[in-house]
């Protein structure tokens, strides 16, 4: 299909034509070939007027937590409410094999059913922090669909709620009541770009769950007086992050939860900061795609290419620092 094609199929498609659509616009956009890198640039510029209107919510944790459990019951009470949902996820891909088990769908049965919903699971390729390279894009394009509540789920290891915070409105952290070591629950650097965390499976173990509870209320607000001091308690103009319990297997908190995100999204529209963030991310997403046009081109410079493997060889076998060999290859790319 054209890019015409899909932008029509996408804003003005029903049911499942617009779903094909999507999904033809999503792999054309995931795709490295140059000719398709091409059309999906003049698809994403055709699609940016139709997009902005969603609320984003990003959402991490460690596996096991249940975060498909929970998006799956978060999904199916917003649908009864009248909302479109897509659900982003990304799964790891095997560092020896390339490949993914993609098996967000089977996890939610329900959700990914219901034609009020979309669900597109991608594999990371190796990117830093298990972000899929493409997540962004596929944003917009859930966006552009008319979809109003956009997930994006992450792997859940190490740098993958930096990099789905930087995509988001919202960032929500599932915690368990019973994670063994309680300070290695309350990661300062996770805990610092946090906006809502939650305790789920909450039902297991209800006073395990309110000691957690309690325990990371404090740490959020040590954390808000020495990191943020502009974000001080007794201001009631910024949002502070609030930690919720509760259980997504029995759905039980999930009405609560997005009563508070909605809390969130309006004193966040109302100060201003949601959209200063989302300048914020539009410049980061600039940078981040530059750097990595630069890296490709700096790959396939002819120059550079003739001396990589002499170079190399020489620093892994400590005839030359490697500091001077980025020099040295850096001086070939100019």
């Amino acid at each position: 299909m054209t890019p015409e094609a899909l932008l029509d199929g996408i804003v003005n498609g029903q049911a499942m034509a617009q779903r094909r659509a999507m999904a033809k616009a999503i792999t054309l956009l995931e795709s490295s070939r140059a000719d398709h890198r091409a059309q999906g640039d003049e698809l994403l510029t055709a699609l940016l007027p139709h997009t902005g209107r969603s609320f984003r919510l990003g959402l991490s944790g460690v596996p096991g937590v249940g975060k498909s459990t929970f998006i799956e019951a978060l999904g199916l009470h917003l649908i009864a409410l009248g909302h479109r949902v897509a659900v982003l996820t990304i799964d790891p891909s095997s560092s020896v094999s390339g490949g993914s088990i993609l098996g967000d769908k089977t996890r939610m049965e329900q959700l990914s059913m219901d034609e009020r919903a979309f669900i597109r699971p991608s594999p990371s390729g190796g990117t830093l922090g298990g972000v899929a390279e493409k997540t962004r894009e596929a944003l917009l394009v859930c966006e552009a669909a008319g979809y109003d509540v956009v997930i994006v789920e992450t792997v859940g290891v190490g740098q993958s709620e930096t990099a789905v915070a930087a995509m988001t409105d919202c960032f929500v952290l599932l915690q368990l009541p019973n994670a063994g070591d309680d300070l290695q629950a309350i990661k300062k650097g996770v805990m610092e770009i946090a906006d809502l965390v939650v305790i789920n499976k909450a039902d297991i173990d209800a006073d395990a769950a309110t000691r957690a509870r309690a325990m990371i209320t404090s740490a959020l607000r040590l954390l808000g007086q020495h990191g943020r001091p502009e974000h001080a308690a007794h201001d009631t103009t910024h949002w502070h992050p609030t930690v919720l319990q509760l259980s997504a297997l029995k759905a039980q908190g999930i009405d609560d939860f997005w009563h508070e995100l909605q809390r969130f999204q309006q004193l966040q529209t109302r100060n201003g900061e949601l959209a200063a963030r989302r300048q914020r991310q539009a410049r980061a997403w600039m940078w981040e795609r530059i750097d990595a046009g630069l890296k490709q081109r700096f790959r396939a410079h002819p120059d550079v290419r003739a001396a990589l493997d002499d170079t190399t060889h020489r620093v892994l076998e400590g005839q030359l620092p490697a500091s001077t060999a980025a020099r040295q290859l850096l001086a070939l790319f100019h």
